[in-house]
């Protein structure tokens, strides 16, 4: 271990210094020790380096809000230390920091494993709502329920010490760096770019994975050129830990015969006898459908659609702006248009406030001006923004004074009605 500075990563190596590097990445709200049980077999071929995210096992609390910036600091930690080729297996955010370097550093990445990935996670909405449980009740509503998330049925009630380790992991966990690593879920998407993937991928899945289960696996094995399918029985999101042994022989496999060109010198161990597939799955033609955008001109009309748009659903989720935009025909179109493109494209987009000022200036606008219809809306804007329940009271208190107590009192009917449920936990 060493000291880490912001721009790079809390790390360890396990194995002989002189064998080719194999970094492995871990999921989100666990640790490096999620793998611990393949490291014995693991490093007698190769090198491993194990890393943590931000704020996670207790490396510092240094957010990183995308995951293209968690594989620059991945990189830059790689760099520090002198490898600049390497395989990578990582699991959930840690496969998604895997296929972001395969995708812009390809020279670096000699092999990939795919561990309970996606290529998108779920949806921007799910993820943003769980940094908004978060922020308002910290990591134990998401620590009690990690179990079930991570691990079949089965396993959970015959390892309660592994389960209640896995909890731990979560609860020790940098609350503001687990609400950015949700961030960087939420903005993950690279559903069109998987076919400029084209170092060898193998994909493992566990067979009950609920969370990225074998249709997502299939999805990218469906569009990875020559991507390889693994399917573990008896294992859910954590595969790893789950059913170790088998994880260890299909990753021993992978890498093995995937450098074989490159790093001939590591011995093919002997088939395992696991009766997980390794026949690759035919590509479809097509996974994803086009969007057409409104029309291009003027110039820079199309940009500022796409830009709004994308702003618009970050602030207000997906699920609002996707029926707003249903709901619009022929006659509201156009408005719909206008919305996009000059309120969320040209002013929320504008870089003279952060999301949160814009949120507060917001809500007194909505309440000033009596239009509370919307103020539901601007109040879970606000929450996804990063503002907490306290600073909504506050910016509402402070909306009475100038705006008048009727007013005000409507809005805290609202907002707190919309509080609670934003911010209630799952059962």
């Amino acid at each position: 271990m060493t000291e880490t500075p912001p721009n790079t990563m809390q790390y360890r190596f396990d194995g002989p210094e002189d064998a080719p590097v194999l970094v492995i990445g871990p999921s989100l709200g666990t640790t490096w020790h999620m793998w611990d049980r393949q490291i014995p077999e693991l490093s007698q071929h190769w090198r491993i380096f194990r890393y943590d995210l931000p704020g996670h096992g207790g490396a510092p609390a240094h957010p990183a809000a995308a995951v293209s910036d968690l594989a620059d600091r991945l990189l830059a930690t790689l760099d520090s230390v002198g490898v600049q080729r390497f395989g990578y297996a990582g699991c959930s955010i840690g496969g998604a920091v895997g296929a972001d370097l395969a995708l812009r550093h390809p020279h670096r990445v000699a092999a990939l494993a795919l561990v309970a990935a996606s290529p998108r996670f779920g949806t921007a909405d799910e993820f943003r709502q769980r940094g908004v449980i978060v922020r308002s009740n910290g990591l134990e509503p998401i620590a009690r329920t990690s179990p079930e998330r991570w691990f079949t049925p089965g396993f959970a009630a015959a390892q309660p010490a592994i389960v209640e380790w896995a909890v731990q992991m979560v609860r020790t966990t940098d609350p503001g760096c687990y609400i950015a690593s949700c961030e960087a879920l939420a903005a993950f998407d690279i559903r069109t770019e998987l076919p400029r993937i084209g170092v060898p991928t193998l994909v493992l899945v566990g067979a009950e994975d609920k969370v990225t289960g074998p249709a997502e696996a299939r999805t990218l094995v469906a569009g990875i050129p020559d991507a390889r399918l693994a399917l573990v029985p008896g294992a859910s999101h954590l595969a790893p830990v789950e059913q170790p042994a088998a994880v260890t022989d299909l990753l021993l496999m992978h890498f093995s015969t995937a450098w074989q060109d490159t790093l001939a010198s590591i011995p093919v161990p002997p088939n395992p006898g696991f009766a997980a597939p390794f026949a690759p799955v035919v590509p479809v033609a097509e996974i994803t459908a086009s969007v057409d955008l409104p029309d291009a001109s003027p110039t820079g009309r199309a940009d500022r659609y796409e830009r709004g748009m994308k702003v618009r659903r970050e602030v207000l989720g997906d699920a609002h702006v996707d029926a707003a935009t249903a709901a619009s025909d022929g006659f509201t179109e156009d408005f719909q248009d206008l919305l996009t493109r000059y309120a969320w494209g040209e002013i929320w987009s504008r870089e003279g406030l952060d999301r949160r000022s814009r949120s507060c200036v917001s809500l007194t606008a909505v309440v000033a001006s009596g239009h509370l219809g919307g103020l539901a809306q601007h109040v879970r804007a606000a929450l996804r923004n990063g503002l907490t329940p306290v600073e909504i009271k506050e910016v509402l208190l402070q909306t009475a004074v100038y705006c008048g107590i009727p007013a005000a009192g409507a809005a805290f009917e609202i907002a707190q009605s919309v509080i609670q449920e934003e911010t209630t936990p799952p059962a």
